[in-house]
C-alpha cells in the first residue's frame, strides 16, 4: 500500500490534515489502530465518563508511581479509536490564552503567535451561541467543527457564575473570544446532541472522497532510507508490512505514541536509544522530554435541595435519560453538563489567567462514581502552569510494550502553594451568597481541612489529571537542541517527516487541549501543502489593566 501523505494517528490533529491534504487532491492514508466511534457510549455526550473508561476505545496507560503524590500510579486516557481522544473526552472546547501562543513564539515556534494562529481557529469553527451570549466577530461561523453551549437549565449552573461575580471576578460572555479571563458559560463540541468529535467534523467528510482511506493497522516505526521516511512499518492482520508514502510521513499518535515511534524509529536521545538497542538515526536530545499536564480537584459540596442531576444517578432514571437521548437527541444525554467554569488569576502580578474552573451540577468522579452523600455539586480546579515537567521513554525496544510515563507531578515547590491557593478561592466562590440556598457543608476536601499542612495531604491523596498531556516533541528553531519539530512541523534531523499533535505545544496552553491540538493540524496542513500562511489577526484580546497589582 502506498499513498502520497501517510498519517500515523485518526485523533484530533490527524483528521483535520487528512480532511486538509485530501481536499487539495492528495491521496492521503490514515493508520489507526482503534476500532470505529459509532455507538452511543461516544455519540452521546452526557455518556462521557464511559469511553475513557473502556479498553475498547482507551489506549489503558497508566504514569509511573508519581513520587510527588504517594506513589500513586494515575490513569493516562488516550483514545484509540477513529476521532481519538476527540472522541472520548469531556467535550469542553477552550482554545487557550493569547498569552500562551505569544509564549510559544517566543519561545521559538515563530510564526505561532496568537495573531498567526486565530485565523485558523476560525478556519475551523462553526460556532453557536445557544442563545447565551457571545463575542461573534472572534468566531468562526463556516468551519467544520461545531461548537454550541448547552442550555444552563440547571439553577446551580447559573449560580457558580453569580458566585463568581459577587467574589469579585468579572462575567466574561465568551472566554474564546476576547477575553478569557472572569466566569460565564463554557463551549463543548456538540452539535444537535450530538459528540462533535474530528470524526465526525473532519474523518467523515474526508472519506467521502476516493483519495483518502483508512487503513486500521498497529504502527511499529516509521522506515527511514539514507535519512528519509518513505514509509511505516505496521502489524496488520498478523503480518507485518511497510505502508509507503510518496511524499511524506506525518506523525499524529498522541504525545505518549509520537515520543514512542520517534524512539522506536531511533529519533530521540541517542544515550537512551543505544540503551535499548535501536540504531541512532537522529540524536534527538528532547524527544519524550518536557512532558506536562493539566493536574485538578474536585471540590464537592452537598446540596441542601434535590436540584443536582443526583437524581439521575439510577437505573430507571439513566434509562429515560438514554432513551429520549435515542429517540430524539435531547434532554440531559444531549450535553456534557460542563456548562458553566471559569479562568482567574491566582494573584496580582500574574499577567493572564492560570486557574480553570469547571462546574459541575453534581458530585461526581471521572470513573462515574457519584458522592455517597447524594445530592451535590463540584468545581473542578487546578493551575494552568505548572512548572513540573516529566517524561515519555521506551520501556523497551518491542514496540507491543507500552512506554513509561513519568509526570513528576507536584515535583515543583511552586505547584504546592498554588494548588493551596486553587481550592482556597474556590471555597471563597462557594461562601458566596448565590449559594446560600442550595449549600449543606463540604464533602470535600471537608470543612476540617484548612492549614497548609492538610491542603497538601489532601492534594496528595485526591489531585487527579485533567488528561491533558502535551509537549513530548516541543516546536522550536532547528538550532535548539531541545526543539524535535520545527515552526513548519518538520522533525528536525529527518527529511519527509512531520509531527503535528499536542506533543509539539513548547509549552501547555489555558484549559481544555482539544482545540489546539486541533488548530495544530489545521495550520500544519498549511506548510505541509506549501501553502502560505493565512494573514495573520492582530485583533486585541484583553488582559487586566491592573494584573500587575491587583488578583481580581
Amino acid at each position: 500500500m502506498q499513498a502520497d501523505y501517510v498519517i500515523v494517528g485518526a485523533g484530533s490533529a490527524g483528521c483535520a490534515m487528512a480532511y486538509r491534504i485530501a481536499e487539495a487532491g492528495h491521496k492521503v492514508l490514515v493508520i489507526e489502530h482503534g476500532g470505529t466511534d459509532i455507538g452511543p457510549f461516544i455519540q452521546m455526550p452526557g455518556a462521557l465518563s464511559y469511553p475513557m473508561n473502556m479498553s475498547r476505545y482507551d489506549w489503558g496507560f497508566k504514569s509511573e508511581p508519581e513520587p510527588h503524590l504517594g506513589g500513586r500510579e494515575l490513569v493516562t486516557p488516550r483514545g484509540k479509536v477513529i476521532g481519538g481522544s476527540s472522541s472520548i473526552n469531556g467535550m469542553v472546547y477552550v482554545r487557550g490564552h493569547a498569552g500562551d501562543f505569544d509564549h510559544w513564539a517566543e519561545q521559538g515556534a515563530d510564526g505561532w503567535s496568537y495573531a498567526d494562529v486565530l485565523p485558523y481557529f476560525k478556519r475551523m469553527e462553526h460556532w453557536h451561541s445557544g442563545g447565551r451570549g457571545g463575542d461573534k466577530s472572534w468566531r468562526g461561523r463556516k468551519g467544520p467543527l461545531h461548537v454550541s453551549r448547552g442550555p444552563g437549565a440547571n439553577p446551580l449552573t447559573q449560580a457558580f457564575i453569580d458566585a463568581g461575580v459577587q467574589a469579585g471576578y468579572q462575567m466574561t460572555p465568551d472566554y474564546n473570544g476576547k477575553r478569557q479571563e472572569g466566569v460565564g458559560p463554557f463551549d463543548a463540541t456538540i452539535r444537535h446532541g450530538r459528540r462533535w468529535s474530528t470524526a465526525n467534523a473532519y474523518m467523515r467528510p474526508a472519506l467521502r472522497r476516493e483519495n483518502c482511506e483508512i487503513v486500521n493497522a498497529f504502527a511499529r516505526k516509521v522506515v527511514i532510507e539514507d535519512g528519509r521516511a518513505v514509509g511505516v512499518e505496521v502489524e496488520r492482520g498478523g503480518q507485518i508490512e511497510v505502508i509507503r508514502a510518496n511524499a511524506e510521513v506525518i506523525l499524529s499518535a498522541s504525545s505518549i505514541n509520537s515520543p514512542k515511534l520517534l524512539m522506536l524509529s531511533g529519533i530521540g536521545p541517542a544515550a537512551h536509544l543505544n540503551e535499548r538497542g535501536i540504531d541512532v538515526v537522529a540524536d534527538r536530545a528532547g524527544v519524550g522530554q518536557n512532558l506536562q499536564d493539566h493536574l485538578e480537584l474536585y471540590i464537592q459540596m452537598a446540596a441542601s435541595k434535590p436540584v443536582t442531576l443526583y437524581k439521575y444517578w439510577n437505573i430507571p432514571m439513566k434509562g429515560w435519560v438514554g432513551t429520549q437521548w435515542l429517540l430524539a437527541k435531547l434532554g440531559l444525554g444531549a450535553s456534557n453538563q460542563f456548562e458553566s467554569g471559569g479562568f482567574i488569576r491566582s494573584r496580582a502580578g500574574v499577567r493572564y489567567p492560570d486557574i480553570q474552573f469547571h462546574f459541575l451540577p453534581i458530585a461526581v468522579r471521572y470513573d462515574g462514581k457519584a458522592a455517597a452523600e447524594g445530592h451535590g455539586y463540584q468545581a473542578h480546579v487546578g493551575p494552568m502552569r505548572s512548572k513540573s515537567r516529566g517524561q515519555v521513554t521506551l520501556r523497551s525496544s518491542d514496540p507491543n510494550d507500552a512506554p513509561k510515563i513519568k509526570f513528576n507531578y507536584m515535583s515543583h515547590p511552586e505547584d504546592w502553594e498554588d494548588f493551596r491557593t486553587c481550592i482556597r478561592l474556590t471555597r471563597e466562590i462557594f461562601g458566596q451568597q448565590a449559594f446560600a440556598e442550595y449549600s449543606k457543608h463540604e464533602i470535600q476536601p471537608g470543612e476540617a481541612v484548612q492549614t497548609d499542612d492538610e491542603l497538601d495531604d489532601f492534594i496528595r491523596e485526591h489531585a487527579e489529571s485533567a488528561y491533558h498531556p502535551c509537549g513530548t516533541a516541543k516546536m522550536g528553531r532547528a538550532d535548539d537542541p531541545s526543539a524535535v519539530v520545527d515552526p513548519e512541523a518538520r522533525v528536525i534531523g529527518v527529511d519527509g517527516l512531520r509531527l503535528a499533535d499536542s506533543s509539539i505545544f513548547p509549552r501547555i496552553t489555558n484549559g481544555n487541549l482539544n482545540a489546539p491540538s486541533i488548530m495544530v493540524g489545521e495550520k500544519a496542513s498549511d506548510h505541509i501543502l506549501g501553502k502560505a500562511p493565512l494573514p495573520k489577526d492582530n485583533a486585541e484580546p484583553w488582559f487586566h489593566p491592573e494584573w500587575e497589582t491587583k488578583q481580581r
